[in-house]
């Protein structure tokens, strides 16, 4: 479904003098800022999304069939290198202009995840083989102010204006598959990831669910875990590798994503901690619909958790895990912050003798 807003993109016959080209810009500038709730550094929006990963991340796996939902909100905002890039990226700037762009934009969504999972009993290379996909559905909304200030020619000019768009629908859909391995303490784990750019996008719209291309993201995680004390710490590394997105002609360079998390469980049941990320984009930007150069990404978050594990009967038990994020060192990419609540439901550990 076409958003409201695109219709009032002006046609190109409309914009051949002064300020009708700068109201123009201006206007299509902010309707195709991106929504960065979506899973792409386009726009500064990731196809990773900081902080799937955290405590308990390589632990074992008990074989069968587990079963997660997620809920996911986030809330940033960004400025006008952001916005203007999004807009040169897309290839809607087809005449010579210098000017500046001020702009701030705010975005929330509200995603849910329905994330079902099976781990294979059988070893393979003397790990568990565990996959899964994750399907998503939510609400995103977002507004933006801009003001652009420049010239065409010799013709001055300063144009505000503000906007705001609104979608709901599904998102990407991503297909995981790891492999983890245990000695004592010391957990092990390789995982890779792509996903099926199936969600709710348009190119022009302010507001989207999906990102428009593909990724495929690999890479390998640490968990230490001492029953005895109840300390646990964390760590997966990974790099994205992303596929042009063909809506645009805009292919983002490779992005780099530390996932870190630290807890103690108190009791047997009870788990408290922090967590935190570091996103770091690592090569630049490319295509033909790439006009802004490099553009790499930045993003730091850090948070605290809170977790609660309990049986369900003799053959399942629950596991209730509530973190939270505060980005800050961001750079060409929206900040804020983001919660998420996970429920999962998986088969339980074999009882102590």
């Amino acid at each position: 479904m076409k958003s409201h807003a695109s219709a009032l993109i002006p046609t190109w016959r409309s914009l051949a003098k002064g300020k009708g080209f700068a109201s123009a810009l201006l206007l299509s500038t902010v309707l195709t800022f991106p929504n960065s709730a979506a899973l792409a550094d386009e726009g500064g929006v990731s196809f990773w999304i900081p902080g799937f990963f955290g405590s308990l991340a390589a632990s074992p796996l008990q074989p069968g069939w587990s079963v997660a939902t997620i809920y996911y909100h986030t809330s940033v905002d960004a400025g006008g290198d952001v916005a203007f890039a999004r807009q040169v990226a897309r290839g809607n700037i087809r005449a010579n202009f210098t000017g500046n762009l001020n702009a701030v934009l705010n975005a929330d969504a509200d995603l849910g995840f329905l994330f079902p999972s099976y781990t294979f009993a059988q070893k393979l290379f003397g790990g568990q083989l565990n996959v899964g996909t994750l399907v998503a559905y939510g609400h995103s909304n977002d507004s933006v102010d801009a003001t652009v200030t420049g010239a065409l020619g010799p013709v001055g000019f300063t144009v505000s204006r503000g906007f705001s768009d609104d979608v709901t629908g599904f998102g990407d859909v991503p297909l995981l598959a790891d492999l983890r391995w245990n000695q004592g303490v010391h957990n092990y784990m390789i995982y890779v990831l792509t996903s099926l750019p199936v969600g709710n996008y348009e190119a022009r719209r302010l507001a989207n669910l999906g990102i428009g291309h593909s990724g495929l993201d690999s890479g390998f995680g640490y968990t230490y875990l001492d029953p005895k004390s109840g300390n646990e710490f964390s760590a997966v590394l990974g790099f994205t590798y992303n596929f042009e997105n063909q809506h645009t002609d805009y292919q983002n360079g490779v992005d780099m994503h530390l996932d870190w998390g630290a807890s103690k469980f108190v009791t047997k049941q009870w788990q408290v901690g922090l967590v935190g990320y570091v996103y770091q984009q690592i090569s630049g930007d490319r295509g033909s619909g790439d006009r802004v150069g490099s553009f790499e990404s930045r993003v730091i978050g850090v948070g605290p958790q809170l977790g609660y594990v309990f049986p369900i009967d003799n053959k399942y038990q629950g596991y209730l895990n509530l973190k939270g994020y505060k980005e800050f060192d961001a750079d060409h990419r929206a900040e804020g912050w983001n919660a998420w609540l996970t429920f999962s439901i998986s088969p339980a550990p074999p009882k102590q003798p």
